[in-house]
């Protein structure tokens, strides 16, 4: 039996601009994305062209991680909360620096990347789509 847990970040109709900005930032790749139009359709209740162009649902891949990105329904409100973050762990203080200003351009700063005493680089940042990101860099040896 084989088991995984995958990020799902839900977002408002930014979907795609998030995907396209975890390809530049993280490196991202896009193994599947598919449209609501190109989904199955109930014709009882037609959608918008911006409803069809939404994001039904996306497979990323950062790393050795599967990360899935995909619109809420047409009026649902996306709530965010403090209780879960993706982090990102990385083997050098260099990578994790690239990737906290990356991810900081637009978002906000909850701790700035420097030294603790757990890390040689760590710091927290909330992006532009509202997701927080811890970044943790390993301690070699």
């Amino acid at each position: 039996m084989s088991i995984e847990v995958n990020p799902f970040i839900m977002l408002e109709g930014t979907a795609r601009e998030a995907i396209n900005f975890y390809q530049e930032s993280l490196g991202a790749k896009l193994l599947f994305m598919q449209t609501v139009g190109e989904g199955p359709l109930d014709h009882d209740t037609p959608l918008s062209d911006e409803d069809k162009a939404r994001i039904a649902h996306s497979v990323l891949r950062i790393g050795e991680t599967t990360m899935f990105v995909a619109d809420l329904e047409p009026g649902q409100t996306r709530q965010t909360g403090n209780g879960l973050n993706l982090c990102i762990s990385t083997s050098e203080a260099q990578t994790s620096e690239q990737l906290y200003s990356v991810l900081k351009e637009g978002g906000q700063v909850d701790i700035e990347l420097g030294p603790a005493y757990f890390s040689p680089a760590y710091g927290m940042v909330t992006d532009k789509f509202g997701v927080t990101f811890q970044i943790f860099t390993k301690r070699q040896g």
